[in-house]
């Protein structure tokens, strides 16, 4: 009962800072979706935090590390990377969207190519791509609080009080909510997760060196590259495969506009590669649930940290653990539906209308929130692979946004609006079939040699689409765009 009282006192609070966040607040769409684009370098920085270190990074690393080794650093790097990356390529796309007033992704598309029919395929990819990253959230949430709570809250109960949570805050407050909410997470999970990475490896082995040499005595093929499959030519395509997608999430595209300057995106630039380190301890955690936990077979390799806490820790520190994970669910799924819902309507249902009215699509946004939350729900429970394999299938739609993105913050944009929509369209159904078929390249061409083969599955698609882009391009008529 004692950890079941901790993760409930934890949800409660979260509920509270999130009414809290509301107080003299008029919730206008700008308000509601993106902080009337007044946030500083740390409430930036929370919310971007909020929504990378998830319960994939909670459970999904250590899961990863558990079954395939160390092949799990690729989060990591693709991270550190990819906040490299922000600092030249968030300045930009902050600099329109201010001077635009733009409230999502798909206003940003919509108004550099100057086509509503754009604005409305970017949200449909939007849409699409956010709902198996959701599932992975509630999934994680049900797995966390289930285990943690040991047993006392089923997993699907789990899940749909969570989701209930979700809603209420994300109605009530909007991106405010996520903001003060993130602070409680980020501080828990950075508290719980260096703890249990220094704690266990040294409470058990007596030393990292001890880990690691225990684990190649029982599994050494965890701490080296494999010759098959996830072999360092994986490893590097797929740092750079998540590169580029890392800012195509609509919620992580669109947190950029809530800040007040263009320099916010610099100086997190700076700083935020050094918090990818927390993910080296969600490392050492797999492995040491490697000899600590044995037998776990598939998706139950997803459940190495929290039988690892269980096992290891009293109910109270338990519940602290559960608690921090639950907010690695809350935080991001909360963005992450608020997204999708603003997308929905200002940009699906208003996408092709002339002008809308403000309030009424502030309205319909919070209508959306319940509904694509019981969608996201009836997914979760209808079974699902590992959360990276999940995680894996949402990168690979929304990437296929990279060409049209990039080609518009060139001076002379070269593509036009019919080869960004066709260069998009065949990227997403090419995504769709290979992922539907679990392709691989070495199964697609199994004559080529294995450096090439190895390469991750999602640059077909990818490549495919910027192959099709350039060539309609080419061949309709260049259009005059908005920059």
């Amino acid at each position: 009962m004692t950890a079941l009282f901790i993760i409930s006192a934890f949800f409660i609070l979260t509920i509270i800072l999130a009414i809290r966040a509301k107080q003299k607040q008029k919730m206008t769409l700008e308000n509601w979706a993106v902080g009337n684009r007044s946030f500083n370098t740390v409430f930036v920085f929370l919310l971007t935090a909020g929504e990378v270190y998830t319960t994939f990074s909670f459970l999904g690393g250590s899961g990863w590390t558990y079954s395939k080794g160390i092949s799990a650093v690729y989060v990591m790097v693709y991270i550190a990377l990819s906040y490299v990356s922000s600092y030249f390529l968030l300045p930009l796309i902050w600099s329109y969207a201010h001077e635009h007033r733009l409230v999502s992704q798909s206003d940003f598309f919509a108004k550099k190519y100057d086509s509503k029919w754009l604005g409305v395929i970017v949200a449909i990819v939007g849409v699409i791509a956010i709902i198996p990253i959701i599932v992975i959230q509630l999934k994680g949430l049900g797995i966390i609080v289930s285990l943690t709570s040991y047993g006392k809250i089923p997993m699907n109960a789990a899940i749909i009080i969570g989701t209930l949570g979700i809603i209420l805050y994300s109605v009530l407050s909007g991106i405010r909510g996520v903001a003060w909410i993130s602070v409680l997470k980020d501080f828990m999970i950075l508290f719980v997760i260096v703890f249990m990475g220094i704690y266990l490896p040294l409470h058990y082995f007596g030393s990292y060196g001890e880990l690691f040499t225990q684990v190649a005595a029982i599994k050494p093929e965890l701490l080296t590259f494999p010759e098959t499959t996830y072999t360092v030519t994986w490893f590097i395509s797929t740092v750079l495969f998540y590169v580029l997608g890392f800012y195509m999430w609509p919620q992580v595209f669109a947190s950029t506009f809530t800040a007040k300057n263009a320099n916010t995106f610099r100086k997190n630039a700076i700083i935020s590669p050094i918090y990818t380190l927390m993910l080296l301890f969600v490392i050492f955690i797999g492995f040491t649930a490697v000899i600590k936990v044995p037998g776990l077979q598939g998706d139950e390799s997803d459940l190495a940290l929290i039988q690892l806490a269980i096992q290891s820790f009293n109910p109270f520190f338990v519940g602290i653990i559960g608690a921090a994970g639950m907010l690695t669910a809350l935080v991001p799924g909360s963005m992450l539906l608020m997204t999708a819902s603003t997308l929905f309507s200002k940009n699906i249902v208003f996408g092709l209308k002339g002008s809308y009215n403000e309030a009424r699509v502030a309205r319909l946004s919070k209508l959306f929130v319940p509904l694509l939350g019981a969608l996201s729900c009836v997914f979760v429970f209808q079974g699902g692979n590992a959360l990276a394999a999940i995680l894996q299938v949402g990168y690979s739609l929304i990437v296929q946004l990279c060409p049209a993105l990039f080609a518009s913050l060139m001076k002379r944009n070269p593509v036009t609006t019919a080869g960004a929509i066709s260069g998009i369209a065949t990227g997403i159904l090419i995504t769709i079939f290979v992922s539907n078929y679990s392709m691989t390249l070495a199964t697609i061409f199994p004559d080529l040699p294995r450096t090439i083969s190895d390469i991750n599955i999602g640059f077909l698609p990818l490549l495919t689409n910027i192959l099709v882009t350039f060539i309609v391009s080419a061949f309709t008529k260049k259009e005059n765009f908005r920059h």
